[in-house]
């Protein structure tokens, strides 16, 4: 992983939870919400989420999965990483976390019955490794879940523009300290494929026996599902 992007995550760990409640305005944690849905988890099963952050995916999960469950967060930036187990704590969850690299995976084959990353694909060096170590560890016939931003068209498309480019940087910048890092994630997401763009990235990764895409909030995010083969 990218040596600048682990320091600037973890610059602005501190701060990271409250800018993104404003930022998003709250919106994220239906998208979390509905990542699980999708994902068609059930009591019992093994979860792996990775870049978990500050852990918000992962607790989602284990709220759906259970005491019988299981469900392990990791990321690649440990200072993220230290502010998740108190919020599973709070909530009276039992979630382990530990700091793991998306692309390399320490974990056996067929490991797990749902993998998942949100709004971190797009910041590993290799979204298609990234793709296939989540599958490697997934049992045939689980679940790959990617939660990513898109780029919005038509109505929704250009005042999200204005507001990645300008509002964001300057609010995220404000609060933080680190306009740089704001201003970096919105230029990730404009750039990083979408939609159909990140469907054919999935399917060259030759993993997958189904995928699909489901668009929210107009296609200011995607919600991605791949079946492992």
């Amino acid at each position: 992983m990218s040596e600048k992007v682990k320091n600037m995550f973890s610059d602005i760990a501190n701060d990271y939870d409250r800018i993104n409640g404003i930022l998003s305005m709250g919106v994220h944690n239906a998208w979390r919400k509905k990542a699980v849905l999708e994902s068609g988890a059930k009591p019992g099963d093994r979860v792996l989420d990775c870049a978990t952050g500050t852990g918000d995916l992962a607790i989602e999960f284990k709220k759906t999965v259970g005491h019988g469950g299981y469900v392990l967060g990791t990321d690649f930036c440990k200072e993220m990483l230290e502010l998740a187990p108190a919020k599973a704590y709070k909530r009276k969850l039992v979630v382990d976390f530990e700091v793991a690299d998306a692309m390399n995976l320490p974990y056996e084959d067929n490991s797990f019955t749902i993998t998942s990353i949100a709004f971190g694909i797009r910041n590993v060096d290799d979204p298609l490794l990234c793709l296939r170590e989540m599958a490697r560890v997934v049992k045939p016939g689980g679940r790959v879940i990617v939660l990513e931003f898109g780029q919005p068209s038509g109505i929704v498309g250009v005042p999200f523009r204005f507001y990645s480019k300008h509002v964001m940087p300057a609010v995220g910048g404000l609060i933080s300290g680190n306009r740089e890092a704001y201003t970096y994630l919105p230029e990730t997401s404009a750039k990083f494929p979408a939609g159909e763009k990140f469907l054919e990235l999935m399917a060259e990764a030759d993993v997958f026996d189904e995928m699909r895409a489901e668009k929210l909030t107009g296609g200011i995010a995607f919600i991605y599902i791949g079946t492992v083969k």
